[in-house]
């Protein structure tokens, strides 16, 4: 059974930057779409990005394009974050997630209760 864990979260001040990881354990999704969903205080689990294995397609939510970067390394079955310019909007538990299905060039619409890795979160707090 593969099982991810994420790292780097952490308090920040708007404008600044941090970078989150999620590494697998127990097996590989090398071959699978993975990504990131974040619920801030409140709200519904969301979609933030996600990457294909192949790096070649990357998904990003309308919130957060131009600012994240997702990124993986399938040698080390890590999936990296990149997130500046980060703003208050933006805190959250930043939860690393997949496989992701159903991804189009407007995001990617997966149930969050339907995928099958998760890890327990990061939280990312930015303070204004």
């Amino acid at each position: 059974q593969v099982q991810v864990v994420e790292s780097g979260g952490g308090l920040v001040q708007a404008g600044g930057s941090l970078r989150l990881s999620c590494a697998a354990s127990g097996g590989t999704f090398s071959r699978y779409i993975m990504g990131w969903f974040r619920q801030a205080p409140g709200k519904e689990r969301e979609f933030v990005t996600a990457i294909n294995w192949s790096r070649s397609r990357t998904y990003y939510a309308d919130s957060v394009k131009g600012r994240f970067t997702i990124s993986r390394d399938n040698t080390k079955n890590t999936v990296y974050l990149q997130m500046n310019s980060l703003k208050p909007e933006d805190t959250a538990v930043y939860y690393c997630a997949g496989p992701f299905q159903y991804c189009s060039g407007y995001g990617c619409y997966d149930d969050p209760n339907n995928m099958d890795y998760w890890g327990k979160g990061t939280l990312v707090t930015v303070s204004s």
